[in-house]
């Protein structure tokens, strides 16, 4: 009787204490006052506990001290975190992030990974498999979760939200960054240069700003870049992508940024307030042109300008204005006219470009009624209005209405040609008299007339032999 009761006990005490799984054996023998009860425990086992392994093969084969606790209650607790899981695979799984264990490995490149599923992900990379469409534009991706996220952007779906503003994400990451806007956590320092920064992820590419990488190449143009997101917006150039589709007006736009700041347009926010007059903007760019006029001789410190050119080292208050500034340097020009093929490196130069051929003049002056095919052009033919002249020659006392009218005169008083033909090394004032100089080497004539077919190489050639016609015609 005595001797059943307490083996009874005995059990009943190594039943709850192993019901957290057979790993439990380990704590569970370390106790010195439940060694006795526990030595039960272990001869369950034979003379000696098993390694870990050995532990995980017995647990898989379901022993006759696991089997005996198998129920809807049982729980399987981390060794080494004391963290819980309601199923055995789970705590193995888990385990992996302790020891480092990485048992599933690719056989293409060699990485290894702790789950099987993030080894069937990885090979995607290999095969090229993109099995999940998006069924709004059918773009494909390699991970479930990646077209989860993609979807958000055709169903505006938000569902992250801070706590302390309102404002909602549509990814937990994006929330979990923005919420250190509010506590101003910025744990990750540059060591070249002190400045901080919210992600680890922005460190790393901040760090390439010092030492001029660009791992990412551009297979269409050869071009590289600094970033990953930066060569997927720049892949779109090619492509003519837009994926991000306004959820009001149904306008697209192939980068994220462009969509938000669109969106306020709809909204009327405008986040970027000036803490000198209180003035408030839709954009950053056209917060620290405004700023700057608060600032002496109009100009912005250097801290304010973080992203430098590793070409010329102009400095840049955004890092969109500095991949614009840079095919200055590079050449690039990856805005082609569809119906002329002229290359353009800004896209606003494009868009002015196109209504060329469209004959769109959007903008109208309130005066006369004379239309524009550019907003500057208006404000400059508003100034013939006013007779604002507000650019002035030192040297003759010339005034102008237009900056670049300005610059342009003053070199009949300085005498450069900065316009040089490549051929026979003749230099030009106007870039356009270069264009037209270089024709006679080309012997391009890109003005044909309509009625006779015959090219020339200057419009004003042209326009005289359409007279020969118009005479013919009398």
């Amino acid at each position: 009787g005595r001797g059943s009761t307490q083996r009874s006990s005995r059990r009943e005490c190594c039943a709850q204490r192993t019901r957290k799984g057979a790993q439990e054996l380990w704590r569970h023998r370390g106790n010195s006052l439940e060694r006795k009860i526990a030595a039960n425990c272990i001869s369950s086992w034979g003379n000696e506990i098993p390694s870990q392994e050995g532990l995980r093969k017995r647990e898989q084969e379901k022993s006759p001290l696991c089997s005996a606790v198998q129920d809807e209650q049982a729980v399987y607790q981390c060794l080494y975190c004391e963290k819980s899981f309601n199923a055995h695979f789970k705590l193995i799984r888990h385990h992996r992030i302790h020891t480092g264990e990485k048992p599933y490995k690719c056989l293409d490149c060699g990485k290894s990974f702790d789950q099987k599923g993030n080894l069937i992900a990885h090979a995607r990379i290999h095969t090229g498999e993109k099995p999940f469409a998006c069924p709004d534009c059918g773009k494909n991706f390699s991970h479930k979760g990646s077209l989860v996220l993609h979807v958000r952007t055709h169903t505006g779906e938000k569902p992250y939200k801070c706590p302390d503003c309102g404002k909602r994400f549509s990814r937990s990451g994006s929330l979990k960054e923005h919420e250190k806007t509010h506590t101003g956590e910025r744990p990750y320092t540059c060591l070249d240069c002190g400045r901080s920064f919210r992600k680890n992820s922005e460190l790393a590419t901040h760090y390439r700003f010092h030492t001029g990488e660009k791992p990412y190449k551009c297979s269409g143009c050869e071009k590289s870049f600094s970033t990953s997101s930066n060569l997927i917006a720049h892949q779109r150039t090619h492509t003519g992508e837009k994926p991000y589709r306004c959820c009001v007006c149904g306008k697209r736009f192939s980068q994220a940024g462009n969509l938000k700041e669109h969106e306020r347009t709809h909204t009327g926010e405008k986040p970027y307030k000036c803490p000198d007059c209180g003035k408030s903007f839709r954009q950053i760019s056209y917060f620290m042109k405004h700023h700057q006029t608060h600032l002496p001789e109009g100009k912005m410190p250097m801290e304010e300008k973080p992203y430098k050119c590793l070409d010329c080292g102009k400095g840049f208050g955004e890092k969109a204005s500095l991949g614009r500034h840079e095919r200055i340097h590079t050449g690039e020009k990856p805005f082609k006219c569809s119906d002329c093929g002229k290359s353009f490196c800004l896209k606003s130069n494009l868009v002015v470009h196109v209504r060329i051929h469209t004959g769109e003049k959007p903008y109208k002056c309130s005066e006369c009624g004379k239309s524009f095919n550019q907003t500057s052009s208006l404000h400059n033919h508003e100034r013939t209005h006013k007779g604002e002249e507000p650019y002035k020659c030192s040297e003759c006392g010339k005034s102008f209405n237009r900056p670049s009218q300005l610059k342009t005169h003053e070199r009949i008083h300085t005498g450069e040609k900065p316009f040089t033909c490549s051929e026979c090394g003749k230099g030009f004032v106007y870039s356009h008299h270069l264009v037209r100089h270089q024709r006679n080497h080309t012997e391009e004539k890109p003005y044909i007339c309509s009625q006779c077919g015959k090219g020339f190489s200057h419009k004003s050639t042209l326009i005289r032999h359409q007279g020969i016609h118009k005479e013919g015609k009398k």
